[in-house]
């Protein structure tokens, strides 16, 4: 039978690990067989990598450990949690740089995997560990592994909350400039509504009145009342675009929710005397 496992073809480990292993490595997992231990782990993801690479550790029955690719001895282990340290601590100065939503979400497409993977990481050393529970350097790497994966927890954490925090305030100020502008539209329509009938009359019935600024020289009447109008419509403009900075809480107050509270009784109510409570009795 063709042998198809990904495990390197010099490692003298059990066969059930070799049947139990197909082209991939499948999810991270501890096995053992005859006092050998098996590591199924995944390297670091990569942002965009939809595929986990795995990464093999073996340990032998005399407590020596080999990898598939990291070297031998318990230090190949550890150069594997480093890994995983050495990447968040990139998304962590990742998140920190960021100045916007587009780079928190960058941070988080790249940080969701990596914390998936850690934390299945701490859950496989955790089940060595109770494998082979006289191990120290089983204990340490898990403890390390513990570390990994709480990071990758707290910095998604921090880096999805300033994320929510970023487009909460963009939309505050979406939602206020809004307001100001619907006051300000709101604002030009009663004065529209209010010329429309002047302007109309005048449109259709011509009133024309002789002022006798024809005879002026010109064109002085006409940039005298071109620099009015100008005036004029600056003033017109800061009226319109004028914003009521008052809070929220005295604005909700005043215009629209008194008297919704519980209602008080009303002192002035006079107590049922004697002969009602008696009528009410009957």
């Amino acid at each position: 039978m063709a042998d198809h496992s990904t495990l390197p073809p010099s490692w003298q480990v059990p066969q059930e690990f070799r049947d139990r292993l197909g082209k991939r490595a499948g999810r991270q997992r501890p096995m053992l067989s005859e006092g050998h231990l098996l590591l199924v782990l995944h390297r670091p993801p990569l942002p965009g990598d939809v595929r986990r690479w795995g990464r093999y550790f073996w340990r032998k029955p005399d407590g020596s450990w080999d990898s598939s690719d990291l070297g031998s001895g318990p230090r190949a282990l550890g150069r594997h949690l480093d890994e995983y340290a050495e990447l968040l601590e990139k998304y962590d100065k990742q998140a920190e740089d960021a100045a916007g939503a587009e780079d928190y979400f960058a941070v988080l497409e790249g940080l969701a995997p990596v914390h998936r993977t850690a934390r299945h990481l701490y859950q496989t050393l955790q089940e060595a560990r109770k494998i082979v529970p006289q191990d120290r350097d089983v204990i340490n790497f898990r403890d390390r592994a513990y570390e990994v994966e709480r990071t990758a927890e707290l910095l998604y954490e921090e880096t999805r909350n300033a994320l929510d925090f970023t487009m909460a305030r963009r939309a505050e100020e979406q939602a206020s400039s809004g307001r100001r502008m619907a006051l300000s539209a709101h604002r030009l329509n009663v004065l529209a509504a209010f010329f429309f009938p002047i302007a109309t009359l005048s449109a259709i019935f011509g009133v024309n009145l002789e002022h006798g600024f024809e005879s002026v020289s010109a064109p002085l009447p006409f940039l005298g009342i071109l620099g009015f109008g100008l005036v004029l419509g600056l003033i017109l403009k800061s009226f319109v675009t004028e914003y009521p900075h008052r809070p929220v809480r005295e604005r909700v107050a005043s215009d629209g929710l008194r008297g919704t509270g519980p209602r008080t009784p009303d002192r002035t109510e006079r107590a049922p005397s004697e002969p009602d409570r008696q009528k009410v009795r009957r």
